[in-house]
């Protein structure tokens, strides 16, 4: 198989590596650090990635562990801040955003592996096997980070509507 060039590659998939890591973040800023940061590490090295393995599964694990390693470096936790104050009596966004933000909000809560395995199987909609590799984990791994994401949220959602 031939190596694709690195320039041309990152044209055709950057895009969906942006999409992948603002999913994973769900933040612009540090998803496009997250694409940067593992693009920058893995320029040096091309050739040997594309001979060795698949360069996308290689290029979403280094998104994931680069996002991962920010925190760890700064040491920081995210932390939910209250609602902010209404400043007129009717809402200025649609149903539908608010969903999203609630969604996101939710999700942000999960660890960041389980968020990442979330965000892999139901936006990416990629298979277990898929997820596994660019987690670097066993696919059965990948159902049970999948199980505990999901059985959190549904805890979560249940312990809001208990106190709504």
């Amino acid at each position: 198989m031939e190596t694709p060039e690195f320039d041309e590659w990152v044209g055709q998939r950057g895009a969906a590596l942006l999409r992948f890591a603002y999913l994973l973040t769900r933040d612009h800023t540090r998803a496009e650090e997250a694409v940067q940061d593992a693009l920058i590490a893995a320029y040096s090295r091309w050739t040997r990635i594309c001979r060795g393995q698949d360069p996308e599964a290689y290029i979403r694990r280094s998104i994931v562990n680069a996002d991962i390693s920010r925190w760890r470096r700064f040491l920081r936790r995210e932390t939910p801040t209250a609602e902010p104050v209404q400043t007129s009596s009717r809402p200025d966004h649609a149903d539908a955003q608010a969903e999203h933000d609630a969604v996101w909000a939710l999700c942000a809560t999960l660890p960041t592996k389980q968020r990442a395995a979330v965000v892999l199987r139901y936006y990416e909609d990629l298979p277990d096997a898929e997820i596994a590799e660019i987690l670097g984990c066993s696919p059965a791994t990948v159902r049970s980070q999948i199980h505990r994401a999901l059985a959190s949220l549904r805890t979560t959602i249940g312990t809001e509507e208990v106190k709504g």
